[in-house]
């Protein structure tokens, strides 16, 4: 069971990773704009009333609406969104379902998504951070995710080989 200690940990160990004041929220510098890749999920409660942060729930970058597909569809105890992120390249993750090799995982590829490719490559050699993997055409079992994940994704599909949407 992870908690917000080890998220600001891997984060914070990130090459030009930046936590947020005031909020649990961490962006890199990419083009002179800070690019956040990490934050606390704020629940909204009651219509119209202001969000609420929710500690044990994090959202997080991913590489496009595919790989958002892909874990929300593999691992629904562990992933989740709301109608706040339709369209948006993020995933809510419940800290208390995820293990500790996959939540490092998650972070350095959000931070990726978001560093400037010459920090990540640089990032590379001192953090031990492998490159992103090119995504082929196959869908939801190319995504760099343990195989257990890859699994449960394709035991999801239709068998047509359409993605749920």
């Amino acid at each position: 069971m992870a908690n917000q200690k080890d998220v600001r940990r891997i984060a914070s160990s990130l090459p030009g990773a930046r936590e947020a004041e005031g909020r649990f929220a961490f962006s890199v510098e990419n083009k002179g704009k800070e690019k956040s890749f990490l934050w606390v999920w704020l629940e909204r409660l009651e219509p119209k009333k202001p969000r609420e942060p929710r500690p044990d729930v994090i959202a997080v970058r991913v590489r496009d609406q595919g790989e958002k597909a892909a874990l929300l569809a593999a691992d629904p105890d562990t992933f989740f969104t709301e109608p706040h992120y339709d369209g948006f390249p993020a995933v809510l993750v419940r800290l208390r379902a995820v293990r500790m090799p996959l939540l490092r995982k998650l972070i350095v590829e959000a931070w990726q998504c978001q560093a400037p490719a010459a920090l990540v490559k640089d990032g590379a050699g001192s953090q031990r951070i492998r490159h992103r993997p090119r995504r082929s055409p196959r869908g939801p079992q190319s995504t760099s995710y343990p195989s257990s994940v890859q699994k449960r994704a394709r035991q999801r599909q239709p068998p047509d080989g359409r993605r749920r949407t």
